[in-house]
């Protein structure tokens, strides 16, 4: 997607939603006192959403080497970074409710997992102060962090249909039954979510869990589907992978929770308008058989 499609597509979504929108959003309600900005609310939120479509490392890096030397012809009325800055979080809003728009419908065959979001090393775990009353001492299968959690769900197109945020000690199992609120067929997971507890619970929600067995637990039979299934679970994986190393979701910079936050939804939004993204890439033959499989 263009820049120019992209802008059209979030600027027709603000003017939709613009009764919705509260009055700390820019354009919205009554003013703050002080100077108006000269970016409307899609504009900022389109910078925000391409910085994460880029190859940039850090936002500064891209609105001062790039948005402020390319693209003044695009966005004509652009402010210093400082000035942007402080504009940021009044954009959280409208990406929040943009990005619930963008949300997939479920197909029947999803795929759940939670990914680790550090704030600081955790050698400064004592003196971290940002997200005090906040994040939380979690642990993964690559070791111990201090931060949240990012819960994802995907479709077997690969397109988000639910997400979810948490401390680092959250069980992964916990916010489960939250994010298959509108799912139904079937849900693969990792070991992780093991539970015969929440299995039962989300059966009668119309939803079967599918998860591996562990060593220690008897053999099973399964369908040969859902071993296909399992073995595909590294759908997810790779968009958490594409979400941290491309879109740039996690890092310990963050100076406010505001900012923390529509850097992580920004980055989402900039996923979904992937136009290519880990799927299976079910033929329309494969997709007429699956209310039989299910």
């Amino acid at each position: 997607m263009s820049l120019l499609e992209l802008f059209c597509d979030v600027d027709d979504f603000c003017v939709a939603a613009e009764t919705t929108l509260s009055a700390n959003t820019i354009g919205s309600g009554r003013q703050k006192p002080g100077p108006k900005s000269g970016l409307c609310l899609s504009e900022i939120m389109t910078i925000l959403i391409t910085f994460h479509q880029s190859r940039y490392r850090d936002f500064k890096s891209y609105y001062t080497q790039y948005v402020q030397v390319h693209l003044r012809k695009e966005f004509p009325k652009l402010v210093s970074y400082q000035r942007f800055v402080e504009l940021t979080p009044t954009a959280l809003e409208g990406l929040c409710l943009y990005l619930y728009s963008r949300l997939a419908a479920s197909t029947g065959i999803a795929f759940i997992d939670a990914t680790a979001l550090p704030v600081c090393h955790n050698r400064r775990i004592g003196r971290h102060k940002v997200f005090a009353c906040l994040a939380a001492r979690g642990k993964t299968s690559m070791g111990w962090f201090y931060g949240f959690k990012l819960h994802l769900v995907v479709n077997d197109q690969g397109e988000l249909v639910a997400f979810c945020l948490t401390p680092g000690n959250v069980d992964d199992r916990k916010p489960v039954p939250q994010l298959a609120a509108k799912l139904w067929g079937k849900l693969v997971g990792d070991r992780g979510y093991l539970s015969q507890a929440l299995f039962e619970q989300l059966f009668a929600e119309g939803v079967q869990l599918i998860t591996p067995i562990r060593k220690n637990m008897k053999n099973r039979l399964m369908p040969l589907w859902d071993k296909l299934l399992l073995r595909k679970r590294s759908i997810i994986e790779t968009i958490n992978d594409q979400l941290k190393n491309v879109s740039q979701i996690a890092h310990t910079r963050h100076r406010s929770v505001t900012n923390f936050l529509v850097n992580l939804v920004a980055g989402l939004l900039a996923y979904s308008h992937q136009p290519r993204k880990p799927s299976l890439n079910l033929s329309a033959d494969e997709n007429a058989l699956l209310p039989v499989l299910m």
